[in-house]
């Protein structure tokens, strides 16, 4: 780690002419990635590493990032999202959590945006400058593939902890509580990851595709993106499985989009969202009701909230502000994180938390952390959750897991 107030550094930013795509040239050893259609960027080498903890964590973040970027000096001939000084970062659920959260700053960052690719190269006084090219990158070797099983809550277990969610919010202790399960398997000595982030992009081009630190997955879901004075943010909260045909699949999107208990479970969603933005923003606007988006194996509910940054604020300030929403949590926060920590038998580590990028200037992107592993040497943890209510049903929160768990599953399987 090093201190931020330390840190001095110099950025300069170039156009390429040309990328291969980020899915080619992945950093064998600790691959940086954060791609959604096409476009993102990919990170290699390691300037600096800033860990925080605690339940302050985003907010030091952010402190600590102002700092860094206040002293660096930087030249950017290219002037796009991502290009410039920028840092990859993940973070902690929860703020007793044992995991580290992270901004992780590349000595090299390619990136490609509206058909641009560019080269970043960020040295911290001291330290020789990295060439601005493409590095070289390592062949794949073994395909690194899993066979997962129960965690510390087990199948039996989770319908357990429904069934008491279930009981908590009918006597009318919050409104909804997401609780989640993990697998757990290992990786053989030499297997190569990036097969996995690969296969993921590929499949889930709609999704942001993520590495950092470990921390690997395709989430559909943005928690906060910041450009020039302008957010966004999707929320899903709702799921149903695709259908085996074109009928069955309209089918399937038609009960998601008409279902009381999906459409109860994504209002709390949403709320939590405006509330938790409106401090930051001059103005907020949602579309009048949830839309139905379709994923490779889901259909989810989903809503777009934009508006107007108010001076000052940063990306990492609104995430901070958001985390954790009510997609992930609950409502009330606080009531659903404290059933949360009784109920799940496990450290969720950095599922369900932020993971994106940030700029120089503040701006970034962030999702939030799903459909994803952390990746510990040779141990591999994966996490899926569901959002309960008063309605739900044990056995069917714990289908929902199971199809959420599949994006990781398959990529870690082997290849016949």
């Amino acid at each position: 780690m090093s201190a931020s107030s330390d840190l001095r550094l110099t950025v300069v930013t170039k156009p390429l002419p040309a990328a291969p795509a980020f899915t080619e040239i992945l950093d064998a050893a600790h691959p940086l990635l954060w791609r959604r259609r096409g476009a993102g960027l990919v990170g290699y080498g390691l300037t600096a590493q800033l860990e925080f903890s605690g339940a302050t964590r985003i907010a030091d973040a952010a402190t600590a990032w102002q700092q860094i970027a206040a002293a660096a000096t930087v030249s950017d001939t290219v002037n796009l999202p991502g290009s410039g000084l920028a840092a990859f970062g993940s973070f902690a659920f929860a703020d007793s959590s044992s995991a580290t959260s992270v901004l992780v700053i590349p000595e090299v960052i390619i990136g490609r945006r509206d058909g641009v690719a560019f080269v970043t190269t960020i040295t911290a006084e001291g330290q020789s400058s990295a060439e601005a090219r493409i590095p070289d990158i390592a062949p794949l070797r073994t395909r690194a593939s899993v066979a997962f099983s129960p965690g510390h809550q087990s199948e039996e277990g989770y319908r357990s902890s429904v069934r008491e969610g279930v009981s908590r919010i009918q006597r009318g202790d919050m409104s909804k509580v997401v609780l989640a399960r993990d697998l757990r398997g290992s990786l053989a000595e030499g297997a190569d990851i990036r097969p996995m982030i690969i296969d993921l992009a590929q499949s889930y081009p709609d999704c942001w595709t993520f590495s950092v630190d470990g921390l690997i997955g395709s989430s559909p879901e943005t928690l906060v993106r910041v450009h020039d004075k302008t957010m966004d943010a999707r929320v899903l909260a709702g799921t149903a499985a695709r259908g085996t045909d074109a009928h069955t699949d309209l089918e399937a999107a038609a009960e998601l989009a008409t279902s009381s208990k999906d459409l109860d479970e994504h209002a709390f969603a949403v709320r939590s969202v405006i509330d938790s933005l409106e401090p930051f923003t001059s103005h907020l606007s949602t579309g009048e009701s949830p839309f139905t988006l379709r994923l490779a194996n889901l259909w989810h509910l989903a809503t777009d909230v934009t508006g107007a940054v108010a001076d000052g604020a940063t990306s990492l300030d609104l995430v901070a502000a958001l985390h954790p929403t009510a997609a992930v949590a609950g409502t009330p926060r606080d009531a659903a994180l404290a059933l949360i920590e009784e109920l799940e038998p496990f450290d969720r580590g950095r599922y369900a938390g932020a993971v994106g990028w940030v700029g120089a200037s503040g701006d970034g992107e962030w999702a939030i952390a799903l459909r994803c592993v952390q990746v510990d040497g040779d141990q591999v943890t994966a996490y899926a959750g569901c959002g309960v209510v008063a309605n739900s049903d044990a056995e069917a929160e714990l289908r929902e897991t199971t199809m959420k768990f599949r994006p990781v599953v398959e990529a870690l399987s082997p290849i016949d």
